[in-house]
């Protein structure tokens, strides 16, 4: 599947078509040059409208970055929770939080840089919505790490340390990740997924 095709699959919810565009060409305005160096204009132009044309369907600039981080930050949250209530052990259900956590970061690298490392640009009231989802993903990993100390599968003194740094991991990959380097998403992600049962002190067999 092209960029193109990702893009409009990724906000296949957003409607109308104008919307829709208008979504796709904020993330790779924000991605670019950041959420500050935009302007509507910028944003506008990428999505082949009139700055005028956008204040129809988005009052501001924040509103725009406001959609993007919660259909960003639900997503992810949806992904974790899954692996959290999914069957399998705990090692089962880490590995697979994290393979698939991510694959969808590398997937959808561009839009996750700019729902990960945007957040300081939002106002205070969607701020906190946001961090609220931040904390539910959070609490769906620290879950699945608990319930291996609990069973002895995991050697972890510092459970909450840990899950800040499993999360921090997999974010980065939004970061660095090239869609034309040497490894796949789904490469990374079972790199991934080795390198956090180790962090866990997980001596078994997947």
């Amino acid at each position: 599947m092209g960029a193109e095709a990702k893009r409009a699959e990724e906000w296949a919810d957003v409607t109308p078509d104008a919307a829709r565009r208008l979504v796709t060409a904020a993330v790779q305005a924000f991605a670019e040059r950041g959420y500050h160096a935009t302007t509507t204009r910028d944003i506008a132009g990428r999505a082949g409208m009139s700055p005028a044309a956008l204040y129809i369907h988005y009052k501001t600039k924040e509103e725009l970055l406001y959609r993007i981080s919660g259909v960003g930050h639900r997503l992810a949250l949806d992904i974790l929770r899954r692996a959290r209530e999914g069957k399998g052990s705990p090692a089962e259900r880490l590995a697979e939080a994290v393979r698939t956590f991510v694959r969808w970061h590398a997937e959808h690298h561009t839009t996750a840089r700019v729902v990960q490392y945007e957040l300081g640009a939002l106002g205070e009231e969607h701020h906190k919505e946001i961090v609220g989802l931040r904390r539910a993903s959070d609490a769906a990993v620290r879950a699945i790490i608990e319930d291996g100390v609990a069973t002895g599968d995991f050697d972890v003194p510092d459970v909450r340390g840990t899950t800040l740094a499993v999360l921090s991991l997999c974010i980065d990959v939004a970061r660095w990740f090239n869609a034309d380097g040497k490894r796949t998403p789904d490469e990374v992600g079972e790199l991934y997924a080795g390198l956090v049962l180790r962090m866990v002190g997980y001596a078994g067999q997947e």
